[in-house]
């Protein structure tokens, strides 16, 4: 079996093991958002976005139009349910809010359950996994040598269209989750696909360490599991990445993403707001600063505070110096 197809069995073998179990549930949607289902999903649209690039595209493009389905209602879950768990231990925060927003998590598991049955994940028509499986026995799989070289160049098209990203406006947000939130999108999926790609990208540390990376390097960083690569198991060839600019990666994702949530939290208490009464845009986000406290930082301050870390991690041309190359097992 080619390397590239392994990969994708072995994270479909862990969301079928997921599925079966949830159709045994009252609430199959409920357990799968419990039990983690969103991440063997994240590593299947990693994969299938990485393989777009690669070969077979209209083949993959549907493969990652199934995978991304599912795993945006679980997102959406997660959104509602995340906040109303955090605003319930809020005293400040009214019931009112937080019953929309328990609400709101509940019509999104409903969502799910339909869709599930609806695309043939589960029910008397379970045939999703065989059918993309199908697909992925018909796909062109490359020679291990020839698919690494063409990751390395899928990874030097992915950072130049997130600089691309960031050069357009000049490094200006104006918004939250068009900005802020895309931008940590388009950085995480380099981060992502090494971990889907199951061992054939590994980090290497370089002999000196340029002296801009050592704020990056903090401990919660260069000890967090997500920064380990997977076990190389037989690959022959491999792309490295530089282990510290890695890291560097790492921080501005974790911290954009610290912004991220402190914004959406903001939006989410507006949106209840203005679902539950009659209030401008204007009041609503008044009252949502009022309701999170003084500490809270308004939209503005979060947006300037994302640019101010983006422009300096950015002019240090980081993502510039990721990739190393391709190197060859010994």
């Amino acid at each position: 079996m080619k390397n590239g197809i392994a990969r994708f069995e072995f994270f479909l073998t862990q969301l079928q093991t997921l599925l079966a179990k949830a159709a045994k549930q009252k609430n199959p949607a409920l357990w799968l958002y419990q039990n983690n289902a969103r991440t063997p999903l994240f590593m299947l649209e990693g994969l299938a976005k990485m393989y777009i690039g690669l070969h077979n595209k209209k083949k993959f493009s549907k493969l990652k139009e199934h995978f991304k389905l599912l795993e945006d209602v679980l997102g959406a879950i997660d959104y509602y349910d995340a906040f109303a768990k955090s605003f319930s231990a809020n005293k400040n925060i009214p019931v009112t809010i937080v019953n929309y927003l328990h609400a709101q998590t509940r019509e999104k598991i409903q969502s799910l359950n339909e869709l599930l049955t609806e695309e043939g994940w589960l029910g008397a028509g379970a045939e999703r996994i065989k059918k993309i499986q199908k697909k992925l026995s018909e796909a062109d799989w490359l020679k291990e040598e020839d698919e690494v070289e063409a990751i390395n160049k899928f990874y030097g098209t992915a950072i130049y269209e997130i600089v691309e990203f960031i050069s357009k406006d000049k490094l200006h947000f104006d918004n939250v989750e068009a900005d802020v939130h895309e931008l940590r999108r388009k950085l995480r999926w380099l981060s992502i696909y090494p971990q889907a790609l199951q061992g054939c990208i590994q980090l290497s540390k370089s002999k000196t360490s340029p002296k801009h990376l050592t704020k990056y390097l903090t401990k919660e960083i260069t000890t967090s599991p997500y920064n380990k690569m997977p076990d190389s198991g037989d690959c022959k060839y491999f792309l490295l990445l530089n282990r510290d600019y890695f890291y560097a990666l790492s921080w501005i994702i974790a911290e954009l993403g610290k912004l991220k949530d402190s914004g959406l939290g903001v939006i989410a208490i507006k949106e209840a707001l203005q679902q539950t009464g009659k209030i401008s845009d204007a009041d609503a986000y008044k009252k949502a600063y009022q309701l999170l406290g003084n500490k809270q930082p308004k939209l503005p301050q979060i947006l300037r505070a994302a640019e101010g870390i983006c422009k300096t991690f950015f002019d240090e041309n980081n993502l510039e110096h990721l990739v190393i190359g391709i190197a060859a097992a010994k």
